[in-house]
Formats: structure tokens, sequence, C-alpha cells
């Protein structure tokens, strides 16, 4: 148990380590660091699926390309994650890191949404609540500058629909994962062949490069293998709890590292969505330590 908390908290800081990495890449533009992010971590990803012996279960899932409309979601899937996987690094180049952490705490809020929506599930107390303070907190931004954040919607929204897909077609996250990066790699080919001049000047004129690039990969599969050993691991409710991390590492490194500005009335926006983020986590530690003593009782019957 012990080793599985590690294994997700230790994920979650290399998350937002690598967040804090893209800037690092500069004069890379966020375009070019999504495609050495996918290039780069391909092969790393092959060694994680080697170590974790997950070459059947991919196997398994590139049998049912044969069925043209399963191969079809899983390119939807890919793009999808594609476009979640540029913004994570175009954002910490382009002023909207904090934005993009906001998306990443309202997320699990949307997937309870989505869940009682889509699939009928019905909220519990602490979940309507939680809802409530998120909705609060995204009206107040609505009327302090008239909209909500691009970039915040693009995560809190673009998320939902990509792990209903994975659910609708049964994929498991490794092999899911393996063929969203797959699937992405033409993408990522393309992008460094259309700017191959600039990319060659790039690594002249700062010969760091060559040791940063394929640091990036190994960030991203390190942080990878870490995320799906511990799901793998430790209970459900416990690993989503321990999700919240990566948003709170998010925030503080835009905040902190990156230096962001945020205005007396912006905290006004984040207060109640971080009151509805407690309010959830307060509600899967309670499901969590449940689930432990029924799992104590099982053992001791």
């Amino acid at each position: 148990m012990k080793h599985g908390i590690a294994l997700s908290v230790a994920s979650s800081i290399l998350f937002a380590t690598m967040y804090f990495y893209a800037t690092l890449m500069q004069p890379f533009d966020g375009d070019l660091v999504f495609a050495w992010r996918v290039l780069m971590g391909l092969p790393m990803m092959a060694l994680v699926v080697h170590r974790m012996r997950g070459w059947p279960q991919l196997r398994a899932t590139a049998h049912q390309f044969r069925h043209g409309r399963f191969l079809l979601l899983m390119l939807v899937c890919s793009g999808l994650m594609g476009i979640q996987l540029w913004l994570f690094v175009w954002a910490p180049l382009h002023g909207y890191a904090l934005d993009v952490s906001t998306g990443y705490f309202l997320l699990p809020l949307m997937m309870v949404l989505a869940g009682r929506l889509v699939y009928g599930e019905r909220l519990s107390r602490w979940q309507a609540w939680a809802v409530a303070f998120a909705l609060l907190g995204v009206a107040h931004e609505t009327w302090r500058v008239g909209s909500v954040s691009w970039a915040t919607a693009l995560v809190a929204l673009g998320y939902p629909p990509y792990f209903m897909l994975r659910r609708r077609l049964q994929v498991d996250a490794l092999s899911g994962l393996w063929f969203d990066m797959l699937f992405l790699l033409p993408v990522a080919v393309f992008v460094l062949q259309s700017q191959a001049t600039a990319v060659g000047h790039i690594f002249a004129a700062h010969p760091r490069m060559f040791l940063q690039v394929p640091l990036l990969g190994l960030l991203s599969a390190v942080s990878l293998s870490m995320y799906l050993a511990a799901s793998r691991i430790i209970p459900l409710s416990l690993f989503g709890l321990l999700g919240y991390v990566e948003p709170v590492l998010l925030f503080w490194v835009a905040f902190l590292l990156m230096g962001e500005p945020v205005s007396p009335a912006q905290w006004l926006t984040y207060g109640p969505i971080w009151l509805a983020i407690v309010l959830v986590a307060i509600e899967g530690a309670q499901k969590w330590r449940a689930e432990a003593r029924q799992r104590m009782q099982q053992r001791k019957g």
C-alpha cells in the first residue's frame, strides 16, 4: 500500500516537473516541445510496456483494428489525447499555466457531472455540494472577465469524452496510451519536418538540447510508468483521491516558479473550486477508510 501511494505521489511530482521543464526547452515553441515529447516518449514507453509485460495486451487490442469502427474511435481517442498533451507543454510557454491548472482542478468534478448526465449515476451529498461550489467559482470568473479561459475549458471539457470513449471501447490503460502515442507519431514527425531548418539552428546554437530532448522523453515515460504501476497496486478510490495532488502541484509551479500573477479577484474564483475539491477528497477518504475496514473484516473472517 505504502509503495503504491509513493508511486502515485512521485508520478504527480514528475508531471509537475515536466510542466516546468517545458519552459526550459526554449527557444523551442510549444508545438516543437509537443513533437519531441511524442517522438522521444514512444521508445521510452516501449520500455515501460516491456517491463510491465504488456505486449500481449497490445496485440489483443491491435487485433480489433480489423473492425473499422473500432479503429476510427481509437483514432478519435488519440486525437483527443494529443490535444491535451500539446496543451500541457504549450501552456507554460505562453502564459496559460494557471488556466490549465484550473482545468485540472475542475476535471474531477466534470467527470462526476458526466457520470450523472451520461450514465445516470446519482450524486452523493458531498458531490452535489462540490459541484455547486465549483459552479460558483466558474460563475465568478465568467462575471469577472466575461468568459472562462479556453485553456481551462479545454482541459475540463476535453478529457471526459476521452475517458467515456475509452470506457466504451473497453481498452486497458496501457494499450490505450501506447496507441495514443503511436497514432500521434506522424503528427510529431510532420511538425518537426515542417520546421526542420529552425530545429537544426536551435540544436546548433543550443547544444544543451541534445541532452534536454531525450530527458523530456525520459520524464514522460518514468512518470507514466509510475502512474500505471500505482493504478495497479492501490485501491481505485484511494488512487482517485491521490489524483488531486497533481493539480495542486501544477498551480503552485505556475504561481511560484513561472511567476504567473494571481489578482485578488481571482482568489474568489480559485477559493470555491478548491473547496469543491476538498469536499470530494473528504468523501473519497471516507470511502477508502470504509473499504479498508471492510477488507480487514473479511481477512479476520
